[in-house]
């Protein structure tokens, strides 16, 4: 049955959408589908991206994401010139694979720091969604690292990572980011697929 409510409030949340938020984005995309195939100009991207998110989250009561997104600026600097650093070839830079072992300290590392970090943005009142803002953050600053040494494992959390933001943002109202989520989602199982063939290929 027809609900004109739900009509309004969806038409409503898509005017409410920030156009800087549509271009980082869309930016936030194109930065993925080139990591995915392993390009160096994707830094670049992901750089602009994540200056305007810096901006919108900490406008918006994000704390942690805006904090985020700061570190993924520099990540992004660092990512361009070691990409860089392995030659004319993008993927000069060979995937890796990490034991068990490290992954089981890797998220362990991470959940705590979680909980830590979710216990003062309770403590100061500083976060309406402290666990979820406190672990997206904490998840993705670890596995932006693994990204940029380009660790087979890195798409296996992006795709936990992404689900949790989307439901964070979804919380905050940010529907573009929703989206670009979403995508961010679909395109992390692409990029497994995608690294695991050159992975073995190699191997």
């Amino acid at each position: 049955m027809f609900d004109p409510e739900l009509l309004t409030t969806v038409l409503n949340a898509l005017a409410a959408i920030s156009g800087w938020e549509v271009l980082a984005s869309l930016l936030g995309i194109a930065y993925v589908i080139l990591a995915a195939r392993e390009s160096q100009w994707c830094w670049p991207l992901a750089f602009i991206s994540t200056l305007i998110y810096t901006l919108l989250f900490w406008d918006g009561q994000l704390p942690m994401q805006a904090i985020m997104n700061f570190y993924y600026m520099g990540m992004a600097i660092y990512g361009y010139f070691l990409w860089r650093r392995h030659g004319t070839q993008e993927d000069d830079l060979p995937i890796s694979s990490w034991s068990i072992l490290k992954q089981l300290l890797f998220i362990t590392t991470g959940s705590l720091l979680t909980f830590v970090l979710a216990q003062y943005l309770i403590y100061a009142d500083f976060s309406n969604n402290p666990y979820l803002d406190a672990g997206v953050m904490v998840f993705s600053i670890m596995n932006t690292f693994l990204m940029v040494k380009k660790v087979l494992q890195n798409w296996l959390y992006w795709i936990v990572i992404d689900a949790a933001a989307i439901v964070l943002y979804a919380q905050n109202g940010y529907y573009a980011t929703i989206v670009m989520y979403s995508i961010y989602l679909i395109l992390a199982v692409i990029g497994l697929l995608s690294w695991q063939k050159r992975y073995h290929k190699v191997d």
